[in-house]
């Protein structure tokens, strides 16, 4: 069978051949910070929240701790080090599922503060189910076929590549959506001076809010342009980094946006 020329494998097998050191150097330091953004976050989030309870808790660290953390160490061994394959893409993969749809789970566990529509709600949640199969599972099975069972063979490369700037979309679309609907409803809250936007300091956190969602979707975007660039290590690598730092923005504003909500409720 002929051997995929390097350059469709740079990064897939684990190979950095064509990169330099300067990059390769990039590359460790986005890893370092992603880790750090998470330990930063398992710091504050149980300092800061009252409660160690409920959907925001849990998938807030989920998605840094099971997700973000596993996912840059499992590339790390991957590019980096003489690492089983096995072992290197099944820590990814692990990371890749929490953190990925962790990261929805958390925007979507504060989206009733700001909707109240159920049927809008339950449609955002069964797209995210929907999403977790459809795009996860097909690429895992991609991934472990061009990486181990069928490590090197062109058409599980081939697969691989396609299916990853499919999933990539999949998900920039869904994250694009949740985010969407979060300016829509909050300008819709200033627009129409709900009693929670009427309190002191309560625009500036609604204009926080609508600004940290339009980061997401340019962060998302940003990924997006580097997968279809084919600068696949870069984007793989800087992917861990945004991702906590979606996470870190998250949990500064969605915080005081519950405050707000039940500050305004109980008066």
């Amino acid at each position: 069978m002929t051997d995929p020329p390097q350059d469709l494998l740079d990064g897939i097998s684990g190979a950095l051949a064509s990169e330099g050191e300067v990059l390769q150097m990039t590359l460790v330091a986005f890893i370092a910070l992603a880790c750090y953004n998470v330990a930063e976050l398992v710091v504050l989030v149980p300092s800061t929240l009252r409660r160690w309870q409920g959907l925001y808790f849990w998938s807030l660290l989920a998605s840094g701790c099971i997700g973000v953390v596993p996912y840059t160490i499992g590339f790390m061994m991957k590019f980096f080090t003489h690492a089983d394959s096995v072992l290197s893409v099944t820590i990814l993969t692990i990371g890749w599922w929490t953190m990925v749809t962790g990261q929805s789970v958390v925007l979507y566990s504060r989206l009733h503060l700001v909707l109240r529509d159920e049927k809008t709600l339950r449609r955002v949640l069964w797209l995210i189910v929907a999403n977790f199969f459809l795009l996860h599972v097909p690429t895992t099975i991609l991934t472990f076929g061009a990486n181990i069972v069928h490590s090197g063979e062109i058409a599980w490369v081939q697969g691989y590549n396609i299916m990853e700037k499919i999933q990539l979309t999949g998900f920039t679309i869904q994250e694009s959506l949740i985010s969407t609907l979060y300016v829509i409803e909050t300008v819709r809250l200033l627009r129409i001076g709900a009693e929670s936007t009427t309190r002191p300091g309560a625009r500036c956190i609604m204009y926080q809010l609508i600004g940290i969602n339009c980061a997401i979707v340019t962060m998302d975007l940003l990924l997006l342009g580097l997968e279809y660039a084919n600068f696949y290590a870069v984007q793989i690598t800087l992917k861990g980094f945004i991702y906590s730092l979606k996470l870190k923005l998250e949990f500064a504003v969605l915080g005081r946006l519950v405050d707000l909500i039940q500050d305004a409720r109980s008066t």
